[in-house]
């Protein structure tokens, strides 16, 4: 459970001023381009570019993967620091392609809050319930920005109490839409009782905003046709009378969602909902490992949530992107690698500011930070000033999906090991080298990730690859005393295999093959996840 409780000391000034937070929605629900704007107001870019850009309107600038520029989609989690205002944001980027399910969840193990952006028109779809699910299994606060208000959407009452229905989760309106579709003119701000006034001429401008005494104020009716005001005035009267006021300790205890209107792509109410991260977001919170470790605690230590290779493939670099938990780091500090048990100078670690990265000379707790390393740094790995901590909680899912993997070259296949090791250490796949035969098994949650693969070997390392049907369909890690699944793999061969960090995994063809293993090896038990704790 996470600690919102009162009696939690005050944070340094520099930790307490941290947001950091990741947007989770259902594919084409506006996300990436709500991060656009999010960067185009912490001034960390100049024009948000169009995610199907046309002509001179630039390449989405959080979507860096050739293959998400060309699809239009994200499929790799990034992370990007920003000022707005007093306040430093970490915003982490996730897939919102359910293939990329497991890159979101070990994502939201690393941040404290999440913004949930749905469509105006479609509600709560399949992939924002799966991502809320999870949330709500690390008691993440959630806001909610209602996206594309400048379309046909349903009505007010409706997609609040979707959201209520469908998430189980208290719902209290920070602003109300004015209109919808061609005739919405903008919202009310009922936390601060202005006016915002949406410009469809200027996508990039901030909207006008019209300071008022209240609904009754004479000046709206200068600003909102008749008929929309007297709406208007109805409907806020009855959703105060009907839904709970904005209560902080329940937005931060994960029970009561706030919801902003607007249209991203319009920069409306985007100011609004970054203003109310920055009031109602927590603070960097503790995090959990053997013991719970607090933001506040003078020594530095955080853990590896993704790694990301080839993200300047004229370096071949991977970047390990690591959530500080605790402390002020300073760049060129020696750390102990807990896993290796060896300490490492960082001597060039990355802040990302949207598409560019800069030298981070410091950091605090809260914050993102990229390591560029050569393979050293795993998902899962901790760094610390010298203690051995373990942070728990982030997973690795067995794959729903199993291809063998050659390359075009047979000469090449040493390479090929070394690139989908490489891609198995990023968390982008499992890949699983059977113990009789010779060749590699990959593992994947969805099949777009194939593709993904498959081009990204290409691109990378220039090995043209394919993927052929496997005989086997899924994969289990096998636990239990050391002499037993010694035993268990001896006499299960053509079954065994390794995963890329050594451990014994049972492929199997149906699901008589999980069974027969209950029955006949009750000294081993087979695990649809593990734990990455780096060690």
């Amino acid at each position: 459970m996470r600690d919102h409780a009162p009696n939690r000391p005050d944070l340094p000034p520099e930790i307490a001023r941290r947001r950091t937070f990741a947007i989770i929605s259902h594919p084409d629900a506006g996300k990436t381009t709500l991060t656009e704007k999010f960067l185009l107001f912490g001034g960390a870019i100049q024009m948000a570019g169009q995610v199907r850009a046309k002509g001179e309107a630039r390449r989405t600038r959080s979507d860096f993967m050739k293959m998400e520029q060309d699809r239009g989609i994200s499929v790799s989690a990034s992370a990007m620091s920003f000022d707005f205002r007093e306040f430093r944001f970490n915003l982490v980027d996730t897939p919102g392609h359910s293939d990329f399910s497991e890159d979101t969840y070990r994502t939201l193990t690393a941040v404290d809050a999440a913004i949930m952006v749905i469509d105006g028109a479609k509600g709560v779809e399949s992939q924002t319930r799966k991502l809320f699910e999870v949330c709500r299994l690390r008691d993440l606060p959630i806001l909610t920005f209602c996206n594309k208000m400048d379309r046909e959407a349903r009505e007010t009452f409706e997609i609040i109490d979707e959201i209520q229905e469908n998430l189980a989760i208290d719902v209290t309106p920070a602003s109300w839409p004015i209109g919808q579709g061609a005739e919405f003119l903008g919202c009310y701000d009922l936390l601060r009782n202005r006016l915002e006034l949406m410009d469809r001429a200027d996508r990039n401008r901030v909207a006008e905003s019209v300071v008022l005494e209240g609904l009754n104020d004479p000046k709206l009716a200068a600003h909102v046709p008749a008929h929309l005001l007297e709406q208007l005035r109805e409907e806020v009267e009855m959703a105060r009378e009907l839904l709970p006021p904005l209560d902080l300790k329940s937005v931060q205890e994960g029970h009561l969602t706030p919801i902003w209107f607007g249209s991203a792509i319009n920069s409306f109410g985007v100011k609004e909902l970054m203003e109310g991260i920055a009031a109602y977001g927590p603070e960097p919170q503790p995090q959990r490992a053997d013991r719970e470790v607090a933001p506040e605690e003078g020594k530095v230590a955080g853990f590896v949530f993704k790694v990301q290779a080839n993200m300047d493939p004229k370096h071949r670099d991977r970047v390990a992107f690591v959530r500080l938990a605790s402390g002020h780091f300073t760049r060129g500090m020696k750390l102990l690698h807990v896993r290796s048990k060896k300490q490492m100078a960082v001597s060039n670690p990355v802040l990302f500011l949207a598409a560019d990265r800069e030298l981070a000379e410091e950091a605090w707790a809260g914050d993102i930070i990229g390591i560029p390393n050569h393979g050293q740094l795993r998902i899962g790995d901790a760094l610390t000033e010298g203690e051995a901590l373990r942070f728990t909680g982030i997973p690795s899912f067995a794959p729903e999906l199993l291809q063998a993997c050659r390359a075009g070259d047979p000469m090449k296949a040493k390479h090929l090991g070394k690139a989908l090791t490489q891609f198995a250490e990023e968390g982008a796949a499992k890949v699983f080298r059977p113990m009789i035969g010779s060749g590699f098994i990959v593992g994947v949650v969805g099949p777009l990730q194939f593709e993904v693969l498959a081009s990204r070997v290409e691109l990378e390392y220039g090995l043209p690859v394919r993927f052929e049907p496997s005989q086997f369909t899924s994969a289990r890690w096998v636990a239990g005393e050391k002499e037993a699944v010694e035993r268990f793999a001896a006499a299960n061969r053509q079954h065994m295999a390794e995963d890329s960090d050594g451990d014994p995994v049972f492929l199997t063809r149906l699901q008589w093959d999980i069974d027969r293993v209950a029955r006949d090896w009750p000294e081993v038990r087979l695990t649809a996840t593990k734990e990455l704790h780096g060690t």
